[in-house]
């Protein structure tokens, strides 16, 4: 198993984050996790990597029991792109410079960096058709850019599990489908992903499951053609609408006024 969590709720005053939440990811699954704004999707993702705790329950990761490990060690085989680590690296580093930091878990080196981790970064960088910007500046990129390097900083360091929190927010179409590409990519590597995001079109062939949220609990998971139904995304969203499937991947269709089409 992956990822168990067990029965989680998370309270904050008086306010329920988490209902009795619980969810296994196993090997060779690569869940999205679906949902309104404050529906509890982040707090997920921090309680998956440690840095947010339930008021009850427990969480299983990789085999590590949270609670009763070292989650520095933990961190270490898991891969995260989101806004807050976005906003905590330099821009006037070199992008392969960056990239290079992911596999210490420096957000900046001050001191040599090996050949091999540098040959490494580049070659990441190509392959995602950034060979030609390896050498400018990160704050250069635009954001589209910025997130792909961001992916290549993660995959610098072998992870087991990659957690994504809304990698393709605030892109343009023509960059959220070059980033999406990308993501798809990793069907080919041995790892395992959790994507959070709001957009149903976002769901890659990659993707095998889908937890839906709703006011801190799940609505419904499973496999993702189960799971995107009609009334599932009626239940989650509050909105009729039609899912239609394409090339692999749903997309939902709603008439003005919220009536389905």
């Amino acid at each position: 198993m992956m990822i168990s969590l067990q029965h989680l709720t998370l309270r904050r005053e008086e306010s329920l984050i988490l209902d009795d939440v619980s969810l296994q990811v196993k090997e060779g699954e690569n869940w999205v996790i679906l949902g309104r704004n404050g529906s509890g999707k982040t707090t997920l993702l921090e309680m998956m990597t440690g840095y947010l705790f339930p008021s009850s329950g427990s969480v299983e990761v990789l085999g590590y029991k949270y609670g009763q490990c070292d989650l520095r060690e933990v961190r270490k085989e898991i891969g995260y792109i989101g806004p807050s680590l976005m906003e905590k690296l330099s821009l006037s580093d070199p992008v392969w410079e960056v990239v290079a930091t992911g596999a210490f878990a420096y957000l900046r080196f001050y001191q040599k960096i090996p050949e091999e981790v540098k040959a490494e970064a580049l070659r990441l960088l190509e392959d995602m058709n950034l060979g030609s910007l390896a050498f400018h500046s990160f704050g250069t990129l635009s954001q589209g850019e910025r997130k792909k390097a961001m992916l290549a900083r993660c995959l610098i360091a072998k992870p087991k599990l990659l957690i994504m929190d809304e990698p393709c927010a605030g892109l343009d179409l023509y960059e959220r489908e070059k980033m999406l590409d990308e993501i798809d990519k990793l069907k080919q590597r041995q790892v395992t992903v959790v994507y959070v995001t709001h957009h149903i079109e976002e769901i890659m062939p990659l993707f095998s499951h889908v937890a839906l949220i709703r006011d801190g609990k799940l609505a419904g998971s499973g496999p993702k053609a189960e799971v995107l139904s009609n009334e599932m995304i009626l239940a989650t969203y509050g909105i009729p609408a039609l899912v239609e499937w394409d090339s692999g991947r749903p997309w939902i269709k709603i008439r003005p006024g919220g009536k389905s089409i």
